[in-house]
């Protein structure tokens, strides 16, 4: 009998202490900014904790890296984007995406709102900068061909990360890689707005801005289902309550309370992804043959060996 009340004595002590969180460690894929949102939110509400998750959310020192580290399990999640996550797949990287965060493109050309160019047909013999080539020179290639033209009719200017101050300031007459959400936000409050073409309406298969990648050796661990659950509360909070959740994104980057981040926030609300897990099988696969068609890479693989739904 005294055994039977020790022991659950001993039982209920344990039960009343705390359980540790389990750490994860996610890498973002730039600088803090409202693509984010979701995450932070999740964060200060307490949804990562709630799913008994510590999440550590980290910028790269290089845009380039988190992939890269992914794919050395030095980092358990990364943000990145699903066009990169296809070439970065047809070099070997042992990468698959699990969520998505950001369910529309982005990336846009942008002009100057008084240029002459009126259709893409008119960026023969223009200037066209950009900040990182590769794929956004294919892209740039994919919408000239629509309109008769070549990557030899336009000559190509690298800017760096001066996307808008270039165009403003005329080294450039257009710009490919500036954000819709940011770039043109950023133009307008310099007094200086701006133009875009959308390239999923020049002939650019759609596709996943952000996502959530992770190493396809460790896609059976729990954690990943209950971070992904979290960012769906994130998510919804952040709908719900737009202007709470703001204030929430902003608590710990008083840095980003500034014109420019409330209106980037305010034009990325509508493009977060509301069912994160959920996976377009038909986009990704859309895409992949684009990209192939384009010459940047070999056969597609089959979806299913690079983007999961966790769930299914």
């Amino acid at each position: 009998m005294r055994f039977r009340i020790l022991t659950l004595t001993l039982g209920l002590a344990l039960a009343a202490l705390p359980v540790r969180a389990a750490e994860l460690k996610v890498m973002l894929d730039w600088f803090v900014n409202p693509d984010h949102g979701p995450l932070y939110v999740a964060k200060e509400r307490g949804y990562f904790k709630d799913a008994g998750l510590e999440v550590v959310l980290q910028p790269p020192a290089d845009p380039n890296d988190p992939p890269k580290l992914v794919a050395a399990r030095k980092y358990d999640l990364a943000v990145s984007y699903q066009p990169q996550l296809h070439l970065q797949v047809s070099e070997g990287l042992p990468l698959v995406r699990i969520a998505t965060l950001v369910a529309t493109p982005l990336n846009t050309i942008i002009v100057m709102q008084d240029s002459p160019i009126k259709t893409l047909a008119d960026l023969k013999g223009k200037r066209v900068g950009f900040s990182v080539g590769g794929l956004e020179n294919v892209l740039l290639g994919s919408v000239l061909a629509k309109h008769g033209l070549t990557m030899d009719d336009v000559r190509m200017v690298n800017v760096n990360w001066s996307l808008s101050p270039s165009l403003i300031t005329g080294k450039v007459d257009a710009v490919i890689g500036g954000y819709r959400n940011f770039e043109l936000n950023q133009m307008d409050i310099a007094g200086h707005p701006g133009r875009a073409f959308y390239l999923e309406e020049e002939g650019i298969p759609s596709y996943d801005e952000l996502i959530v990648i992770a190493h396809k050796d460790t896609l059976d661990d729990p954690r990943f289902k209950a971070f992904v659950t979290a960012i769906e509360r994130g998510v919804q909070y952040t709908i719900n309550h737009p202007d709470a959740a703001w204030e929430l994104f902003v608590k710990g980057h008083k840095d980003l309370d500034d014109e420019l981040n409330r209106r980037a926030w305010a034009d990325t609300l509508p493009r977060f992804a509301l069912r994160p897990a959920a996976l377009d099988v038909g986009r990704y696969r859309r895409f992949a043959e684009f990209v192939h068609e384009q010459g940047m890479i070999k056969e597609p693989p089959t979806v299913d060996s690079y983007a999961v739904d966790l769930w299914r």
